[in-house]
Parts: structure tokens; C-alpha cells; sequence
């Protein structure tokens, strides 16, 4: 697919896999499944099925700049795009839509984020060419929908118009991150998929609709055109982002668009969010307990139990319990324990513990 980009996002900080996932190394640049590779290079090498590896651009933290090129040597430093700060979605693919768009105005781009599993590589790979041939034909915004199996509020869904004549169907409402009752309905329902994260489009859709429904953040990049591909871009983007709000793509323009569809597909998709999806993607024993490193388990059962192989974990007697070992830092929380990781994460930071983030 000549024309076919594809962009890695890869910028989030990850604190819902805390203490595994640090500040010097978020859970993308982690091998989380225990496969020898990490998230990225898993996601880099899912899209090389589709196409060539100098149309692959990742976006990420500057901070992360040396991680990127070790884990993927094969990129040039023109395929790595750094942002100075979190600006969330919309701005990080403002950025790739625009500078690929200067070198390449008919591009059809997709864009992925970095910490996803696929477990059905070759029905993914060819839904994303049906989304791509679809989005190149047309102005069409297209996203992808995995049938949901419980309610998720960290998710994205989608609900669409039936129609048995084409695979592509087009999205009646989008919703971002809905409430816990909401997400039930929605499943209860029957009506709605969950949003992968993954969307599809080519350059003039996709700046089109920053010019409709984030104009402002449109006109920022617009100003910073002329400095891309030059030594001058870091700069220009480094200022853009002091322009930017920190908006998602799901909320300022996912929701609002008319022109977005969605392609349907059973490929094994897991969002590595937290610790609960990793427990749902990886095998378990015969008492449901997924472990890895060096652990003695007795008598418990549905357990996440993670850790290195120098500190041996030793876990008896106890049911539906994550306990996770990384660095200077143990983790023992019930799976049903209100309070969240990013609440921890935040109360480590405001007490000035920032050696354990």
C-alpha cells in the first residue's frame, strides 16, 4: 500500500500498570506479555504487514527519544516525532497528519496506539487494509469496533447504522469513556462496539475536520508548516504545543464528525490498560493464577501474581489478588479495590516520592 502511513502513539505514562510502568520507562517500552519484546516493537512489526517501515512514524515524550531509536533502530530520527509535553490525542495526530501530509499530500494514514495486543495478526491486518482502501476512496473517517464483553468505562463506544451491504458502517453516535451505568446499558443493548483507538484516514479528511471542530489547533499547525522537514521543526513544534489544549481526538472531533464509519472485526484485541486486562490476555494455571518470575503460590486462586526473578514471591491462601514486584516498589491490591492506581500514583507524587514513580 504505496501510500499508506501508519502512526504509533506512544506518549502515555502508563500508571494504571504502576510499579511495573515507571516515568523512565512507561508500559509501551515494556515486555508485559513476557514474549521478549515490548509493546512497540510488537505494534511497529504488526504494521509492517501492511506497509514499509519508513511510512511507520511514531509520537512520543522527548524524554523517550533514546528508548525509541534503541527498541527501533530501523527508523530514521524524521520518523520519530517528540512532543514537548502531554497534549493528549488531537494534537499528537495534528502533528503526524501534518508532517506527513508535507511529504506525501494524497496519504492515507492510520493511526494506532503503541500498547495494544492483537492475537489474530492476519484478520487484523487485512480489516486495516479494508479500512484503508475505504478511507482513500472517499473523505470517510473510519475507526474500528471490537464487540465488547463487559462494561468498560475506560474504553470508547460506538454505535452504528445496520447495513448488510457493505462492511463499512457508518457510526451513529460516538461516546467517550461513558459512566459505569452508561457502559452497562450500552452493552446490555446490543447496539454498541468498543472504539480500539485505531483510526483511519487520509490527510485532507483528517485536516478538514481540525479545521471544522478544533480550528484553533488547526491554525496552530498550519503556522508551523513551513518548518517541517527542516532544522527548524522542534522548535515550531515545542511552541504549537503552548498553543494546544489538551484535548483527545475521541472528544474534539470523533463526536462531532459526520463522516465517520467503522469496520467491524473479531481479531483478538486487548487494550493494555491495567493490570485486570493483562490478567484477561495471559495464560493462566490450573487455579486461574497468571504468574510470572519467581513465585511460590499455595492455595489461591485468580491471581496476578508478577515479579523478577532475584525476590522470590511466595502468596498462599488468598483469592483475586494482584501482587506485583518491579524496582524498589511492591504492589499487593484486591482486584476489586476502589481506588485507583492513578490515585496512587498521584499521592506518591505530592508526598515527593518521585524515586518510586
Amino acid at each position: 500500500m504505496s501510500n499508506t502511513y501508519v502512526v504509533i502513539m506512544a506518549g502515555g505514562s502508563g500508571t494504571r500498570f504502576w510499579p511495573f510502568s515507571r516515568v523512565k520507562k512507561p508500559k509501551q517500552f515494556l515486555d508485559v506479555l513476557g514474549l521478549g519484546k515490548s509493546l512497540l516493537q510488537m505494534t511497529f512489526e504488526r504494521f509492517r504487514a501492511i506497509t514499509d517501515a519508513d511510512k511507520i512514524f511514531i509520537v512520543s515524550n522527548k524524554k523517550y527519544k533514546s528508548l525509541i531509536a534503541k527498541q527501533l533502530p530501523e527508523l530514521s530520527m524524521e520518523q520519530i516525532l517528540l512532543e514537548p509535553f502531554q497534549r493528549n490525542t488531537a494534537p499528537c495526530i495534528a502533528y503526524a497528519s501534518y508532517k506527513i501530509g508535507k511529504k506525501d499530500p494524497n496519504a492515507t494514514i492510520i493511526v494506532s496506539p503503541a500498547d495494544h495486543v492483537v492475537f489474530k495478526d492476519e484478520i487484523f491486518t487485512s480489516l486495516i487494509k479494508k479500512a484503508a482502501n475505504a478511507a482513500k476512496s472517499s473523505e470517510r473517517i473510519v475507526t474500528v469496533g471490537v464487540e465488547p464483553n463487559r462494561p468498560e468505562t475506560g474504553y470508547g463506544y460506538i454505535q452504528y447504522m445496520e447495513d448488510d451491504s457493505t462492511d463499512i458502517k457508518k457510526v451513529k453516535t460516538f461516546t467517550e469513556k461513558p459512566e459505569l451505568e452508561i457502559a452497562r446499558t450500552f452493552v446490555e443493548s446490543g447496539e454498541f462496539v468498543w472504539n480500539a483507538g485505531i483510526f483511519v484516514f487520509s490527510v485532507s479528511s483528517i485536516k478538514t475536520a481540525f479545521g471544522q471542530f478544533l480550528p484553533d489547533m488547526a491554525e496552530s499547525f498550519d503556522s508551523i508548516e513551513e518548518h517541517l522537514y527542516t532544522a527548524k521543526e522542534q522548535e515550531a513544534v515545542d511552541e504549537c504545543y503552548t498553543q494546544c489544549k489538551s484535548i483527545s481526538i475521541d472528544y474534539g472531533i470523533m463526536e462531532k464528525a459526520k463522516n465517520v464509519f467503522v469496520v467491524l472485526g473479531d481479531f483478538g484485541w486487548s487494550d493494555l490498560g491495567s493490570w485486570d486486562t493483562l490478567y484477561e490476555s495471559s495464560e493462566k494455571d490450573e487455579n486461574d493464577n497468571v504468574i510470572r518470575g519467581n513465585a511460590m503460590v499455595y492455595d489461591s486462586n485468580n491471581c496476578t501474581i508478577i515479579g523478577r526473578k532475584k525476590k522470590l514471591l511466595v502468596v498462599c491462601g488468598v483469592d483475586d489478588l494482584l501482587v506485583a514486584h518491579h524496582g524498589n516498589a511492591v504492589l499487593v491490591a484486591s482486584k476489586d479495590c476502589k481506588t485507583s492506581l492513578r490515585q496512587i500514583v498521584h499521592d506518591i507524587q505530592a508526598q515527593n516520592k518521585s524515586e518510586y514513580l
